[in-house]
């Protein structure tokens, strides 16, 4: 039986969600039973090497992905934690870090939201020296590569690409709520994709109490947890966090 977490007492409550949160929506992970990066070559299309030499390659990855996204909706874990947000006093601080690219977090109402790895949702310039913004753009751009607006460059999806760093905004916002934060929780993640995979561990250093929601449990010498729920998030998170 799940209980409802009293979570009243916590002044600054930080939340990190991984691939596992959208599986109940329809969203292959990247990594475990099914995962994407079992059936793509990363080097040939979701690299920074990849995107400079062939940019084509890497819309043709992540494209049928992005099409996918369309008619893809968040599930219960995602509207569990948006209405806990909403339901805090306001002396309460609430951030949710998630992991993932698939915007599904902010479709349900998250608003204090980093989105840690970008989001599969929008598109920039590939040129970091271009003033063109990141922009909504739901196109697939599979077949021809689309071309930056303002400079002719090629667009790229505005994701974080292995060799790439986590852009400088969202790192900086993650440190911020984790240096005071007191309750933290993940969410079907798998704890091995970092830096985000340290955050259990300086939230606890800190004082924190750490609680992880997965499918299954983290290795029994990873002492960064000090609670685990195992089961599904979206059958646990709305009970868990008293907004069933």
């Amino acid at each position: 039986m799940v209980l409802s977490l009293d979570l009243r007492r916590y002044r600054n409550i930080v939340v990190l969600t991984g691939a596992g949160i959208s599986v109940a929506s329809g969203v292959r992970p990247f990594r475990g039973p099914n995962g994407v990066w079992n059936e793509w070559d990363i080097e040939r299309c979701a690299t920074r090497t990849a995107l400079e030499q062939s940019p084509q390659s890497v819309w043709q990855a992540f494209g049928p992905l992005r099409s996918q996204l369309q008619t893809t909706q968040p599930n219960a874990a995602h509207r569990a934690l948006a209405r806990f947000e909403q339901s805090l006093g306001k002396h309460q601080r609430f951030t949710l870090i998630t992991q993932n690219i698939d915007g599904l977090h902010q479709l349900a109402g998250s608003r204090n939201l980093v989105e840690f790895h970008g989001s599969l949702r929008q598109s920039r310039c590939s040129d970091e020296q271009c003033d063109q913004p990141s922009f909504v753009d739901q196109r697939a751009h599979i077949q021809t590569l689309p071309l930056c607006p303002t400079c002719g460059k090629p667009l790229r999806p505005d994701i974080v690409l292995f060799e790439e760093a986590i852009p400088a905004w969202a790192e900086t916002q993650a440190k911020r709520s984790l240096r005071e934060c007191d309750f933290f929780l993940a969410v079907g993640t798998s704890g091995t994709v970092f830096p985000a995979a340290a955050f259990a561990r300086t939230a606890q250093m800190l004082g924190a109490r750490t609680m992880l929601v997965n499918l299954e449990p983290h290795a029994a010498d990873d002492l960064a947890f000090e609670e685990q729920q195992i089961g599904r998030a979206e059958e646990l998170l709305p009970t868990l966090l008293g907004v069933a």
